[in-house]
């Protein structure tokens, strides 16, 4: 077919066709613009891999196929993804009118969405809320409106920007990895693609036939029995939670056995795009062993601890437990461990506070005191900034009674002003035990992964960050406040372990460095993240440790605008457990994690590979 024949709307430089590589990417677009119930495909890949270009060739098929698509801006607000008032018709009828937003404008199409873990959380629910009902619900300024609305979301993502919430993860039938061409041969085939003037257009159309005459094929493919049991075992073995994955799969299976022109569905159109469907979910299953006690110093102490726990209390066991323990730590030679294996962390929930700010950084939302940040709502109250929208929303409708038709009357009671809000960033800091427990197994290699890990994630969400460093008998800043991610890596490397556990000289550290930052800024927000295995074994004092120790966190957490995590790095499959660290959470009214419980319960791990 000529080119001259092709439609006005043709946008994209690279067609469908002319993109390198990527078959299993194009594979699930190709499924998805077959049967909608595909679930959407999200594009995984680092900057430059090709991601917008392909989902752009991707809106010029869906055009030729006549099916809808609209990208999603960055700076969507609620009123134009929803719908609101039109104000014009508002004025001129005396009622309110409305006008239809994004979301009312793809009913059966497909919404697409570029860098998709950059929106913010509230606007990816009212969208994958939406989708999953099939129905746009809106009550708001006197409307009430009820609507179909199915669309499927096609979105890119760069893991090294940021993360996507699991359950947003989870919504897409399929994902796929693009990645930038390794080899020269590659490379130089997208350059040549690129100094063309002209697509496969032959080949493009050829598809558009194709996935019509698919689709036609999808109403009349037989479904097996057998097969279906075949994809509920599949799904097992990857030990899969819900049922997503199990219907996606199954759709897409169905879409794919069309394209190939099969009238049945079989075991290997499954496993051509299981792939697709369970990458992103699949999750490992964890390792159960019984590990069997071979210290036998320590299988003594334990039997003689129980055979005297009648007369002695909880306090007093564990100080005899931490005796025994210090003997062994005070004797280990200081050694510097390598960092271990980094994972995706799980999301902290902070406490949030009313205080207006400056502010810069990806973590916390918090109410905006200068011009910038996002408009999130109109209020009555006296603001700096006033609302026209929601201003001219709140006069419309009275319009007609104040005898006017060619210009607004606005009373004092019509007025609204904006509320606004931004992310800010916090200082993290760092509370590390250094002590010659932590060297014990070696766990200060998993200690240092777990700092690794959280320490991207502060990168991520432009935290300033500072570490302190307890062991022996004092504590000390290794790493003072600062934005550079390099400069704290070299640190982590630069840990070293040995001596006794001075906890308590660790948190009054803290105190001092939150109390200087708070003199420097004010309105400053603090995250402690304490590693410790608890076991405390050198005061500041003549009082006993436990009892300065509980003393310290109950003053520490009357700070305001503080919040705390404490980690715990005690071996739990082991003998001498004391659980100390949860109660120093109790007592710090911190969250709590062991370093298991720390990783993500996310699908996939998507962390890019630093050099550390």
């Amino acid at each position: 077919m000529s080119t001259r024949f092709l439609p006005s709307w043709t946008k994209s430089k690279i067609g469908f066709f002319d993109f390198v590589g990527c078959e299993s990417a194009k594979l699930g677009l190709i499924l998805n613009a077959i049967d909608m119930r595909s679930g959407g495909i999200l594009l995984l890949g680092k900057k430059g891999t090709g991601k917008s270009t392909l989902l752009s060739a991707f809106g010029e098929l869906l055009g030729i196929l006549g099916l809808n698509f609209v990208w999603l801006p960055l700076n969507v607000t609620e009123d134009s993804l929803l719908g609101s008032l039109d104000l014009e018709e508002t004025v001129k009828k005396g009622k309110r009118v409305y006008q239809k937003g994004i979301l009312s404008k793809i009913n059966g199409g497909f919404l697409f969405v570029e860098d998709i873990n950059l929106f913010p959380p509230y606007v990816l629910s009212l969208i994958t809320e939406t989708q999953s009902r099939g129905e746009l619900i809106l009550e708001r300024e006197g409307i009430e409106l009820r609507e179909p609305c199915n669309f499927v979301i096609c979105a890119t993502m760069n893991p090294e920007e940021g993360e996507l919430s699991p359950h947003i993860m989870d919504r897409f039938g399929m994902c796929a990895f693009l990645d930038g061409a390794k080899d020269k041969d590659r490379r130089k085939e997208i350059l040549r693609t690129n100094l063309l003037d002209f697509h496969k257009k032959e080949d493009l159309f050829h598809l558009v036939k194709k996935i019509n005459l698919s689709k036609d094929l999808l109403r009349n493919i037989k479904t097996l029995g057998d097969t279906v049991s075949y994809i509920a075992d599949l799904v097992l073995s990857h030990n899969v939670e819900g049922h997503r994955a199990d219907l996606f799969l199954l759709y897409a299976s169905l879409a794919y056995a069309a394209y190939c022109g099969e009238s049945e569905l079989m075991p290997h159109h499954v496993d051509a795009i299981s792939e697709l469907v369970l990458t992103h979910r699949s999750q490992k299953k964890e390792k159960t062993q019984d590990e069997k006690p071979h210290d036998t110093q320590n299988q003594e102490l334990q039997n003689n601890m129980q055979k005297n726990s009648g007369s002695k209390s909880s306090e007093g066991l564990h100080m005899a437990k931490m005796e025994t323990q210090n003997k062994k730590e005070s004797s280990t030679k200081e050694e510097i461990f390598p960092v271990g294996e980094r994972f995706r962390i799980r999301r902290f929930i902070l406490k949030k506070d009313r205080i207006s700010r400056k502010a810069k950084g990806r973590r916390t939302r918090t109410k905006l005191k200068d011009k910038g940040g996002r408009y999130i709502r109109s209020l009555m109250r006296k603001k700096e900034e006033i609302a026209i929208d929601a201003t001219i929303r709140a006069a419309a409708p009275f319009q007609k009674l104040r005898g006017t038709k060619e210009f607004l009357i606005i009373t004092d009671d019509d007025i609204r002003y904006k509320e606004k809000e931004k992310k800010m960033r916090h200082l993290v800091i760092f509370l590390v035990d250094g002590s010659g427990s932590m060297g014990v197994e070696k766990r200060m290699i998993a200690t240092k992964g777990a700092i690794l890990s959280l320490l991207t994630d502060c990168y991520q969400k432009r935290d300033k960050v500072s570490m302190i460093l307890f062991r022996k008998d004092r504590a000390e800043i290794v790493l003072p406040p600062t934005s550079s991610y390099d400069f704290a890596l070299k640190k982590l490397n630069d840990i070293p372990t040995g001596g006794k556990t001075p906890l308590a000289a660790g948190l009054l550290e803290t105190l001092k460095l939150i109390k200087r930052s708070k003199f420097k800024e004010p309105h400053c927000r603090f995250f402690t993240l304490l590693l410790t295995d608890g076991k405390a074994n050198v005061p500041l004092s003549d009082r006993p440790v436990l009892e300065e120790l509980k003393e310290l966190c109950f003053y520490m957490r009357k700070l305001p605008e503080t919040d705390y995590v404490v980690v715990d790095t005690e071996k739990k499959n082991g003998l001498l457990q004391m659980g100390l660290a949860k109660n120093i959470a109790d007592w710090l009214g911190a969250g709590y994690y062991s370093l298991d419980t720390l990783k993500a319960e996310s699908l996939i791990s998507f962390v890019p590979p630093l050099m550390v």
